[in-house]
């Protein structure tokens, strides 16, 4: 069984907080439950696995600028 670590970190990198799934649960799972932690952002830097509408809705609505690519698929 493979895991994977979502995790919140500062503009230097430090580590602010975690969440661990299983790896063959959607990144989608780890975003809704590190959505909360991400109060003082200017922006969120994350990899396409995190690429949704529901997810740049709520960043946006937090005045955090997405800097997701896309899926291949959008």
């Amino acid at each position: 069984m493979n895991t994977k670590l979502h995790a919140v970190t500062d503009q230097h990198g430090r580590p602010l907080s975690f969440f661990m799934t299983a790896g063959q649960i959607s990144d989608y799972t780890g975003a809704a439950a590190l959505l909360d932690s991400l109060s003082m952002a200017q922006w969120m830097l994350a990899d396409r696995g995190y690429d949704a509408d529901w997810f740049r809705d709520a960043l946006e609505e937090k005045g955090i600028k997405p800097c997701i690519p896309g899926r291949k698929n959008r």
